[in-house]
Formats: structure tokens, C-alpha cells, sequence
């Protein structure tokens, strides 16, 4: 199996100086767990940005050199439909700058690949597949099988990266390409006047009428509570002490008894 591990120009998010991004560390941890011939890849001015990703597990980086200011889309799509590795590692999004996430999808739609998004663990499969373990919502776990090649997104809680080792840095290798200088598509920005967002609609009870339902259906949630400008102190104690009885903190008893 061959993986490219893609690779974009990070910043600390305090010192602001050029660094690997966490998340695509994480993935070169995910690939190395797999017995594949493994690459960087990074299109941009300078690598040193990403130089340090040597030293965490990672034999050589493709580095695509491009003018300041280039548009990386073609030139990696070019590269990647060349070289066709089995799959393609990337970050979820990148750390510093117009940090969309949205990359690895155009690539694949560029290229005709399926994607699978927020990968935590890889397993080898049969039959020319690969087997992702995704992170979903409340730590929850699921198993994806998708055929090669494809593109894998890293989600955050993903294996930590391996430790910097000075010794694999310095066997590392950077590999330069020429790449295709491309400007940056103009982004269309529009202006919209401030609108309240809707709130969300109320739920009826299960055993509610057809009636209550309807009425749920075509009516706002109400936020419920009073609204008070300004009020006494003992004016606010009697509302708070309202309202925590009302949703169950408090009985009467409490109260009375003190």
C-alpha cells in the first residue's frame, strides 16, 4: 500500500511562528500503524513549515514549490492523479489560516475518490478495502469499510502523534516538484442585513391531541420566565425561588422551613 499523508504550512496558535499541524501529525501516526510505503506532500513557497513532520514518523516530503499567494488545488490534483497512492491521509482542517477543511473534498471530487471524514483508527481489509474507525458525537465509535483508493480525513482524537526523534529528522528527505502556479479564485462575500434566527419549533406530548400537535407544529418554542429591569432584591429572591421550585430544585418545605 502506498499513502500520501498531505501536509499544509501551520501556525502556533500563541507565538504565531511557522509549525506542523497537531491533527496531521496524528495522521502520520494512523498510517504508520499500517505496513505501507509512506510520503509527505506539501504544495506552497517554503517547507519548512512543515519539515519537523520528519521527525514524527515520516521517511520524505513531496514538496510542490509554488509562487506566494498560489492556489495548491491544481498542482496537488496533478501530482496525486500522477503518483496514484493507495490513499491519501489529510488533517480535519489546517491551523492558522483559511482553515475551511474543505481541501481533501475538492480533491476528491477532483479525482474521482471516495472520502470518509474524522478517521481515529485504520485497519487493513480485504479485497483491496480499508476499514476506519470513525469518531462520531459523545465518544461514540463506528466502523466504515471503503474500497482504495480513497481519502481519509484525521479527526482530533485521533492517537496522539509520535515523539520528535532529531535522528529521523535529520535521515528525512525533501523532495522538490514544480508545481502549477495558479491564482486564488476570487471569493464572492455577501452582505446580508441582521435577521433573528427562528426558534425551534415545540414538541407535543405522545399523547396529545391532534389539535395540541398541530398547534406545536405551527407555533415558536416559548422560552418561558419573566423578563425583570431592574428589580429589588427581594423582588429577584421570590423569582429565582419561583423558578427553582417550578423545575423541581426546590420543594416548599425547603423554603418554609428556613
Amino acid at each position: 500500500m502506498r499513502i500520501s499523508v498531505l501536509l499544509s504550512g501551520g501556525r502556533h496558535p500563541v507565538s504565531g511562528r511557522a509549525c506542523p499541524v497537531p491533527v496531521e501529525l496524528q495522521a502520520i501516526r494512523l498510517a504508520r500503524s499500517l505496513p505501507a510505503d509512506i510520503a509527505g506532500l506539501h504544495a506552497g513557497p517554503d517547507a519548512s513549515a512543515v519539515h519537523d513532520a520528519l521527525g514524527h514518523g515520516l521517511p520524505r516530503i513531496s514538496h510542490i514549490v509554488l509562487p506566494e499567494g498560489s492556489d495548491p488545488l491544481d498542482s496537488l490534483a496533478a501530482v496525486l492523479g500522477a503518483d496514484t497512492p493507495d490513499l491519501i491521509l489529510a488533517g480535519r482542517s489546517g491551523q492558522g489560516g483559511e482553515d475551511s477543511g474543505l481541501l481533501p473534498y475538492v480533491l476528491a471530487s477532483r479525482l474521482g475518490n471516495p472520502i470518509v471524514a474524522d478517521a481515529v483508527a485504520l485497519h487493513e481489509g480485504g479485497d483491496g478495502t480499508l476499514i476506519v474507525e470513525q469518531a462520531l458525537p459523545k465518544g461514540a465509535r463506528r466502523r466504515v469499510t471503503v474500497r482504495l483508493p480513497a481519502f481519509v480525513t484525521v479527526h482530533p482524537a485521533a492517537p496522539a502523534p509520535l515523539p520528535f526523534a532529531y535522528g529521523a529528522a535529520r535521515r528525512g528527505t525533501v523532495e522538490t516538484r514544480a508545481g502549477i502556479a495558479a491564482p486564488l479564485a476570487a471569493r464572492a462575500i455577501e452582505e446580508r442585513a441582521y435577521r433573528k434566527r427562528p426558534k425551534l419549533i415545540a414538541k407535543a406530548a405522545a399523547s396529545a391531541s391532534a389539535a395540541d400537535r398541530l398547534r406545536a407544529a405551527t407555533e415558536a418554542a416559548s422560552g418561558g420566565g419573566r423578563l425583570l429591569v431592574e428589580p429589588t432584591p427581594d423582588e429577584a429572591a421570590r423569582e429565582i425561588i419561583a423558578f427553582l421550585r417550578e423545575i423541581g430544585v426546590l420543594r416548599r418545605s425547603d423554603t418554609t422551613s428556613s
